[in-house]
């Protein structure tokens, strides 16, 4: 499609819409830290169980573009 594999949308959706997708979740925790007026400590909870998940996520990408090298 377009003159691009399928490998090369897979690998372009998979880096910039899972990235993007995670800002948005952060944005969404933020907000949640916002109106729930969980203070600095309860903001903290907040995006150390929600997010902790996408930080193994972009850590996969930083081994493997460390191992490639």
């Amino acid at each position: 499609m377009f003159g691009y594999t399928e490998e090369q949308i897979a690998a372009f959706g998979l880096s910039f819409g899972v990235g993007a997708f995670m800002l948005y979740m952060l944005f969404i925790i933020a907000q949640l830290a916002w109106e729930s007026k969980a203070g600095r400590f309860g903001t903290f909870v907040l995006f150390l169980g929600l997010a902790f998940g996408m930080v193994g996520f972009a850590a996969k990408f930083v081994i493997q573009w460390v191992l490639e090298k």
